[in-house]
């Protein structure tokens, strides 16, 4: 991606729609004039006076209790620098974004347009009655030092300086395995640490709390290595002066066990590499570009530990893994600081996890099935599910022990499934299958290219990493609006079927399609004519080989998209098709089928269409809770649809055993548990909410998932469809680009899992 199409896109990002990435949202009923009084005056006036009598009561009352400020002033913004106030609030949003999609943590971001320090301090102390924790961020040394020190000291809320202690808590958890690996001790490594700003400062204390000695450690800055003798040395670095005679990174890194980078890119090279010591370990931490390649690193040493920033590399050093879940652990104790206990509780629990069975979900995003402890994996994944729980979990036991804790949880197990329940899977499960996707991309065929939306989803996923793309129209309009609109696709496969049509592989297009429907009245000449359509070309590409999956729909009504696919394709041996929509709520994903294809299936269909559905959502790490729906409750009502429906049920139940499925169930019933328990203990589905419903028909699944859509505000992805012997996914009409990513995203990830099965 171009420098100008990457910056353009990221302004496009920002400013589409409602500006900026986050936004306040109530949490109580606001729709009558009662709800009104109680939200305001005059029935706001009785936790005001609640809280007057008793402080305490502002985190039973108000939101006070899961608010965080983010504060910066922006002189020391990412790779930016001192960029001013204004200019870093776009990094603050992010962050909070961070904090409430991780950690379900709401986010005031707050930019002061200050460097006194002692007025920036003044400013954040007067705010303590708002907030139930401060987040420091993007703050210049050393001043970012003493406005910690003395907001920590000064009041009674958690402050934490991310910069500084979120790089040190992942790298020493990364530091701590890596040496447990290598079967060397922490204490007796030799550190070189390039790098004296506030993170560098912070990450080599946390080594040094996790036994390293200071003896040990060599640090840098930008004039070389930071010595006694030097004239002008400020008191954080002074702690990591050395008295021996080394003045140059490569003098530092000769005979060295590690190498922590936090400086600059490229600074350590391959010769400097091959002086370290046995199975050296590399963090070199630099962003984008790390002070020396991964590629290079491991081309040059085979020994080597390497662990990077940087997402598309083993071992991300990525402060996500700890920052929301360290404040979410420090809130719901009510802590009045984050101490050095809760921080090495908050290390041990993150190396900890390294070491313990990945979850299929983290697998399925990282498109293996054998994430281990290794040198490629001495930290977890940042979409590890169990961050939550492991991290936050340890975070207020270490509070609670400490003595900073005002709340204490007596009932962990409890507290474990709070905090699972915390966070929704709509956007997870997205971004999941968007990193397995990433992990092992392939061909796919746009049936549609001579479109801008079209285009526009094809650079997305090339650039993503997500799949290849292949265009499929007449190549002068489809470079016109590449030329047009500055799309880099120059390298990108266009073929127009017109001009394919005396090829030798249309050839054999034509006799396939020719066999298959030759009883249906269908000559060569009709089926040569028929490959005209790109539609029925790119089905033929993905049955020959030529490409793995067909994107199509977004101009045409769905029966002239999925047909050709039938014909051309058709169904796995013994199958029947359907199709599913993933309806991506706040509640978590719900997946809706048959939503497109069977317009009144019969008992034994609608049971097919259950076991077919039970298979798909698993595909997506999903255990499904599946619903047979109907205007009946376990046959409170009489009808041929719950009839049927009862049958479905039945042939599920005896045929196939393992699925959780019930019904006859109305759907209110089947989303709402306590609700279904309280009536019908006997189901099979009581304890959690479907997450699965089969409609009765075609009519009312399609009717459902455009309701769900339109009014109950859900991202639709699909629809889906299933039973298809080789992968073709087909649009809603008029899908948006982002909805297109979404389909060639689920259609990758399904490329990807008929591999595995030999399909």
């Amino acid at each position: 991606m171009s420098n100008v199409n990457r910056k353009q896109a990221a302004l496009d990002y920002h400013s589409m729609g409602r500006p900026g990435k986050i936004a306040v949202v109530p949490t109580k009923p606001t729709n009558s004039q009662r709800d009104l009084s109680l939200a305001y005056s005059p029935g706001v006036a009785e936790p005001c006076l609640a809280i007057a009598a008793n402080n305490e009561d502002a985190y039973k009352y108000t939101a006070k209790g899961n608010l965080v400020a983010v504060i910066s002033n922006g002189t020391a913004v990412l790779g930016l620098g001192d960029i001013g106030a204004v200019a870093g609030k776009p990094v603050m949003e992010g962050k909070g974004l961070l904090f409430k999609i991780f950690a379900d943590i709401d986010v005031f971001d707050i930019e002061l347009d200050t460097k006194n320090v002692d007025e920036f301090v003044n400013i954040v102390k007067a705010m303590e009655p708002t907030f139930g924790g401060i987040n420091l961020e993007d703050i210049k040394a050393p001043e970012c030092f003493e406005i910690e020190r003395r907001l920590k000291a000064e009041m009674n809320i958690p402050v934490m300086h991310d910069d500084q202690h979120g790089t040190a808590i992942i790298s020493c958890a990364a530091l701590i395995n890596a040496c447990e690996l290598i079967n060397k001790n922490i204490e007796d490594v030799k550190i070189v640490v390039n790098g004296a700003g506030a993170a560098a400062i912070s990450c080599t204390g946390m080594y040094v709390s996790a036994g390293a000695r200071k003896e040990n450690i060599v640090m840098l800055d930008s004039k070389g290595v930071i010595r006694r003798d030097r004239e002008t040395l400020d008191a954080m670095k002074a702690t990591y002066a050395t008295d021996r005679d080394i003045h140059t990174l490569a003098d530092a890194v000769h005979g060295a066990d590690v190498f922590i980078g936090l400086s600059a890119a490229d600074v350590l090279t391959a010769e400097m590499l091959l002086t370290m010591a046995n199975q050296p370990i590399v963090l070199a931490m630099a962003n984008p570009n790390p002070e020396i390649a991964y590629d290079l690193a491991i081309a040059t040493r085979n020994d080597v530990i390497m662990g990077t920033g940087r997402s598309d590399y083993p071992n991300q050093v990525n402060n996500v893994l700890g920052f929301p879940y360290i404040f979410r652990g420090a809130l719901d104790v009510r802590a009045t600081a984050i101490n050095e206990e809760m921080k090495v509780a908050a290390t041990k629990a993150i190396a900890d996890l390294a070491k313990q069975p990945v979850p299929e979900e983290v697998n399925l995003a990282y498109n293996t099935n054998n994430l281990k402890f290794s040198a490629d994996y001495i930290i977890p994944k940042p979409n590890d599910p169990r961050l939550i729980t492991e991290v936050s979990v340890a975070v207020a036991k270490a509070a609670i022990a400490s003595g900073v804790a005002k709340h204490t949880i007596e009932d962990w197990d409890k507290y474990r499934e709070t905090l699972r329940k915390r966070l929704g899977q709509d956007d997870a499960i997205m971004r999941n299958l968007t990193m397995a996707a990433k992990r092992n991309p392939k061909r796919v065929v746009f049936a549609e290219a001579d479109n801008y939306k079209t285009l526009r989803a094809a650079q997305i996923v090339k650039e993503e990493g997500i799949a290849v793309p292949i265009l499929l129209g007449k190549k002068g309009k489809i470079n016109a609006l590449i030329n047009e609109y500055g799309f880099e696709l120059a390298d990108v496969q266009i073929i127009d079927p017109v001009e394919e049509m005396e090829s030798e592989r249309v050839n054999e297009y034509v006799e396939h399609l020719f066999v298959k429907r030759q009883r249906r009245g269908l000559s060569k000449l009709d089926a040569k004519k028929l490959l005209i359509d790109r539609n029925y070309f790119g089905a033929s590409m993905v049955q020959f080989g030529d490409a793995d999956t067909l994107i199509s729909g977004l101009t045409k009504n769905y029966a002239n998209t999925i047909k050709p696919a039938i014909h051309v394709i058709g169904a796995k041996e013994g199958s029947r098709i359907a199709g599913m929509y993933m309806m991506l709520t706040k509640k978590g994903p719900i997946f809706l089928g048959d939503t497109t294809v069977n317009k009144e299936p019969s008992a034994k269909e609608l049971a097919d269409i259950t076991v077919l559905l039970d298979k798909a959502v698993r595909k997506m790490n999903v255990s499904p809770r599946i619903a047979l729906l109907s205007y009946s409750n376990f046959g409170s009502n009489e009808g041929n649809t719950p009839t049927k429906v009862r049958e479905a049920i039945k042939i599920v139940h005896n045929e196939h055993p393992e699925i959780v499925a019930d019904g006859d169930l109305q759907a209110n019933f089947a989303l709402n548990s306590d609700l279904l328990e309280a009536n019908f203990p006997f189901s099979t589905l009581k304890g959690q909410p479907a997450n699965t419903l089969v409609f009765p028909n075609l009519e009312s699944g399609n009717i459902a998932y455009k309701l769900l859509q339109e009014v109950g505000n859900a991202e639709a992805v699909g629809p889906i469809l299933l039973g298809m012997n080789k992968p073709v996914h087909v649009l809603q009409l008029d899908s948006s680009v982002r909805e297109i990513v979404n389909m060639v995203t689920i259609a990758v990830v399904d490329v990807q899992s008929h591999e595995k099965q030999g399909n």
